[in-house]
């Protein structure tokens, strides 16, 4: 079961002007479920992506970045958006390409535009055959459901193992009109930054020069999705993807520093965030939703590397499991996160309230049932204060390890 999360409520979900989303069951993998998803954007929009750092990039991860340099600057040619789950089109070889290709040509003529003015993706099971013919007989049912208001049955088109939909929508104001981000995403297990067996699309009618969108696109994920993880696995296929409509009405927002562009970057964060998260609270057997601070770093890069080694952890992540407040675990995760010149001495370590460690030991008044009692927890705090001497920190969310994480996983392909 996810942990405290719910399915949206479609209500909540606010269209983006000059975004529509069409949805249809296309029999890729599995009868009568939805597996393919088209987005639509209207001209003049601004697309950027980021993708997955596995040099065993799926064929669709090679194609979207071919496109999107090809529409450079700010992705400003780009039209439109084909999902398909079921089928990852991975270790597929050239053979894969083609077929990606052969989608976006499909689509492509429907739509009247050149291919490379289409955006590919795909999830599911690797090095099978993408059935291209069945995508491309899907088309017309997709096509035919577009809808501005179609968030929420899209969330559902790009599962795969979730167990719930995941999507998320905020609106603030800016220059005196309201502006909306909306987005969806998907993801459970292969989960680790840079990125996951992820796909996440977030949407915003904002009006932004088109070369902030690499820049806004990147810092969104490395605030988002680039700090989750659940079993240390990088994908094939993790794409994330923002786009700007430009219908919102107000003067382009030239500066992401500038007043609008923070209220827009943090309305973007915020819905990027809680996408992430619910990945997180979904992941495959989860049964605890955990978060790891890590401060008192001399940089964020070492924060974050002491972070995913405690959020990476087998040993860590199973003692959760299990309520087992066997938490030298944690401190011997901070000793292997490869800071050369770490002090043990200096090191604390707090789950929630309560002082677990103090200059690396056991700090006086801990209480092994103090530790138990935030065990039991559904949702749990590390905090690691390094002492340093500076002033960084880092922030990382993850789960824990339960058995039926191994059960889904070996049976995935049932």
């Amino acid at each position: 079961m996810p942990v405290n999360l719910k399915a949206p409520d479609p209500a909540t979900l606010k269209p983006v002007a000059g975004v529509k989303l069409g949805i249809a069951m296309a029999g890729i993998r599995k009868a009568n479920r939805r597996d393919l998803t088209i987005i639509t954007v209207d001209e003049g929009a601004c697309v950027g992506g980021v993708f997955t750092l596995n040099r065993f990039c799926a064929a669709p991860v090679q194609l979207c970045r071919e496109h999107l340099k090809a529409n450079m600057p700010g992705g400003q040619g780009i039209r439109a958006l084909v999902i398909n789950t079921g089928n990852a089109n991975a270790g597929t070889g050239e053979d894969g390409l083609i077929r990606a290709r052969q989608t976006c040509i499909a689509l492509a003529r429907h739509l009247n535009l050149a291919p490379e003015q289409i955006l590919p993706f795909s999830t599911g099971v690797i090095m099978e055959t993408l059935p291209v013919e069945r995508i491309e007989a899907g088309l017309p049912a997709a096509l035919a459901d577009l809808k501005a208001d179609n968030w929420s049955v899209a969330a559902e088109g790009i599962m795969t193992t979730d167990t719930l939909p995941k999507a998320a929508s905020r609106q603030v104001v800016i220059q005196g009109k309201t502006v909306t981000v909306t987005g969806i995403s998907k993801g459970a297990g292969m989960i680790k930054p840079n990125m996951a067996t992820m796909l996440g699309f977030v949407a915003t009618d904002a009006v932004i020069a088109p070369n902030l969108m690499d820049e806004l696109v990147r810092e969104t994920a490395d605030r988002s999705f680039n700090r989750i993880t659940i079993d240390g696995d990088t994908s094939t296929n993790d794409s994330f993807i923002v786009i700007a409509t430009n219908k919102a009405g107000h003067a382009p927002i030239e500066q992401l520093d500038s007043p609008d562009g923070v209220l827009l970057r943090e309305a973007l964060f915020g819905v990027a965030q809680e996408l992430a998260q619910a990945i997180v609270r979904d992941g495959e057997g989860a049964t605890k939703f955990i978060t790891v601070r890590v401060e008192g770093g001399n940089t964020k890069e070492e924060c974050r590397q002491v972070a995913y080694a405690i959020a990476h952890s087998p040993l860590v992540k199973t003692a959760f499991f299990a309520s087992d407040p066997n938490l030298g675990r944690i401190l011997a995760a901070v000793g292997y996160a490869g800071i050369a010149d770490l002090d043990q001495t200096r090191i604390d370590l707090f789950l929630d309230d309560v002082h677990v460690a103090r200059n690396g030991g056991r700090h006086p008044d801990y209480r092994e049932e103090d530790g138990q009692r935030v065990m039991k927890q559904s949702e749990i705090t590390v905090r690691v204060v390094l002492n340093r001497g500076g002033i960084a920190r880092a922030t990382v969310w993850t789960c824990d390890l339960s058995h039926d994480y191994v059960s889904i996983n070996a049976d995935y392909r049932s």
